[in-house]
């Protein structure tokens, strides 16, 4: 897909402006939010798990070399075949060349990011094949043409109303001329239009969530079990996934999938967990003639060994999202690109550059919500200050931003100016407010007062009411801290 992150703010003023987002925007904080605490806390060992599952992600991105080799080893060793990308065009070439062999007319696709990444839908269709979304989400995007606004409910953006009018305008081909009002009707009709795609793909294309270097399989985990159609149905199965995908065995897989479904949708585990190794042997009753494994890079391994090497211990559950309090108010298409939210902020300036995606980092208030909730505590506030450095160093950031800046450091570093110029500052911002609290407009904060008001200074600065007020003697817990010792004791005799 193009990128449009470098449009960012034009983005989130459509996005808020979007009635029918805003409604759809609303299901996260009563949907994912309360359920991912309810999973976690009927877990006593979740946090355990966290740490686990993050130090299992270090260890292999510590040993990716031997780990990528080992995978593809047993993958070979089990009939499949290892396909190595280092660039988004080579990937789309390796499955074109892929299903051009199979003489692929369609190809059913089960929901993947990585396909997004490296718009494998557009290639698709330009070499003639029809690529058919199989995840019900992914699926009505597809008939909208528009991008996924979130990793795991691709379509969270779209109303039930919206998404009855694609399937009324989309599927009278197939027969289906009813407008429809409930759920369960709307995905019945699409289980009835996919059914027959399913039978007539030549290909089948999935991701992976997990690739197990022990064994060379795939972990694939949905909740509508359309994986396991789109890869035992056609006769070839490609998979594509990223190179950080890897862990060492099936019992590490076990760990990360007891926090993956817990901290994506508030699940134990998703209804359908599937492991595939290899093609149909001899004696299965079905399966792929093929199993092909496409390992991309696409800058991945260049973030290995940098200060952004954490972010690929990332396993796309979307907590961090669903917790972010930006995404919560503008979606996910506002940031332009295939991967939203904090952990688009991180990765986007990674595989696109800084000079592409530089607004995402700087759109996060740092309330560290990502951190507290990530699986894998992936330090994903750290990060993003680590792209607004690089983008200051590189004077990508506006000027005005950096002289701003600038100024502030020259009176940091000089305490008696800095205290004189904010006691003069609040005095005089105190007394513009005086009659109603707040300011409507305000010189250099336009940004701020074009959509809000700023509330007023109270008059002094924090340091001034500090010195007039005198400071504490003596911490409030302090005292009760002294009660509770000296009750110790007398317990104690």
């Amino acid at each position: 897909m193009e990128a449009t992150s470098h449009r960012f703010k034009d983005n989130v003023h459509d996005a808020l402006g979007d009635a029918n987002l805003q409604a759809s925007l609303a299901k996260i904080r009563s949907g994912f939010v309360p359920k991912r605490a309810a999973a976690a806390a009927a877990l006593p060992e979740f946090e355990t798990l966290r740490d686990q599952a993050r130090d299992i992600k270090n260890h292999v991105l510590g040993h990716l070399d031997i780990y990528l080799e080992r995978f593809a080893e047993a993958v070979e060793a089990r009939g499949g075949k290892v396909h190595w990308a280092e660039t988004a065009a080579d990937a789309r070439r390796i499955i074109l060349d892929l299903a051009r062999a199979g003489n692929a007319r369609t190809v059913t696709k089960s929901k993947s990011m990585v396909t997004e990444e490296i718009a494998l839908n557009d290639a698709l269709e330009k070499a003639g094949i029809e690529p058919i979304e199989t995840d019900l989400g992914e699926y009505i995007i597809q008939l909208a043409k528009e991008p996924p606004s979130h990793i795991i409910a691709p379509a969270i953006h779209k109303t039930k109303e919206q998404v009855a009018e694609l399937f009324l305008r989309h599927h009278g081909r197939y027969g289906k001329t009813r407008r429809l009002t409930e759920p369960t009707d709307m995905v019945r009709e699409a289980r009835e239009v996919l059914r027959q795609k399913y039978l007539d793909a030549d290909v089948g294309i999935t991701g992976a969530n997990f690739l197990v270097a022990e064994t060379g399989s795939i972990i694939l985990v949905t909740n509508e079990g359309n994986a396991d159609l789109t890869l035992s149905l056609p006769k070839r199965h490609i998979v594509l996934a990223g190179i950080e995908k890897l862990v060492p065995t099936l019992e590490d897989a076990s760990t990360m999938l007891r926090v993956l479904a817990r901290s994506a949708t508030g699940q134990e585990f998703s209804s359908y967990t599937t492991l595939v190794t290899g093609p149909k042997r001899e004696g299965d009753l079905d399966g792929p003639e093929e199993f092909h494994v496409v390992l991309l890079d696409n800058g991945r391994s260049g973030m290995v060994g940098t200060e952004f090497q954490d972010m690929l211990r990332c396993i796309r559950c979307g907590a961090c999202m669903n917790h972010c309090p930006v995404y919560g108010t503008v979606g996910g298409h506002a940031y332009g690109w295939v991967y939203p939210g904090p952990m688009g902020a991180v990765l986007t300036p990674a595989l696109i550059g800084v000079e592409e995606a530089g607004h995402l980092p700087n759109a996060s208030t740092f309330c560290g919500r990502c951190e507290q909730v990530c699986p894998v505590r992936i330090p994903l506030p750290r990060m993003m200050r680590a792209w607004r450095t690089r983008e200051f160093e590189r004077h990508l950031s506006p000027a005005s931003q950096r002289w701003g800046l600038g100024v502030w450091a020259w009176f940091a570093k000089r305490p008696r100016a800095y205290r004189l110029v904010t006691r003069t500052a609040a005095a005089l911002l105190g007394r513009m407010g005086r009659s109603q609290g707040r300011l409507k407009r305000l010189p250099l904060a336009g940004g701020w007062t074009r959509v809000r008001d700023m509330p007023a200074p109270e008059g002094r600065s924090f340091v001034a009411a500090w010195k007039a007020d005198g400071r504490p003697t003596q911490a409030p817990g302090d005292a009760t801290a002294r009660r509770h010792r000296g009750s110790a004791k007398e317990q104690g005799r």
